[in-house]
């Protein structure tokens, strides 16, 4: 008889699911950052504009091994509106859905420094998904924040 030992393992030893979550439909986070708007695709994917003003714009970084998808509302003058984590991969850092955390982003421009421990401040336990998701609206505010 062949023994596989690999099945007298505890299952949480052999099974690498993550134990993610979705959050927010894209409809949702629409509403959630600029209610009220009606949207209008610009012809880029995930790239919405706001009929408020505006620019609303979902987006997907890694945290530290499962995706993030987030959405971001950039105002007609190019500062964060408001962020919202739509999905959330990980089994652990979902602390960057704590409201505080997402709320040092607003306001936030293409000439703010966007920097962990700088003028974001870090979660610990959450240091990648932190990371990832700050590099990501500094790319996003560079490249759609202009005003």
């Amino acid at each position: 008889m062949k023994v596989h030992y690999w099945a007298l393992l505890p299952l949480a030893a052999v099974s690498t699911a993550a134990h993610g979550a979705t959050y927010l439909t894209l409809e949702q986070a629409q509403r959630a950052i600029f209610p009220g708007a009606s949207f209008t695709a610009t012809g880029q994917p995930g790239v919405w504009r706001a009929s408020t003003g505006g620019t609303f714009i979902t987006d997907r970084v890694v945290g530290k091994h499962q995706y993030i998808t987030y959405a971001i509302g950039i105002t007609a003058n190019g500062a964060v509106k408001q962020i919202e984590i739509m999905e959330y991969g990980e089994s652990y850092g979902y602390e960057v859905r704590n409201a505080d955390w997402r709320a040092q982003f607003v306001g936030k421009t293409a000439n703010s420094p966007l920097q962990l421990n700088v003028d974001i401040k870090n979660i610990s336990g959450a240091t990648l998904s932190a990371k990832h998701i700050t590099d990501g609206v500094k790319r996003l505010l560079q490249r759609y924040g202009r005003g």
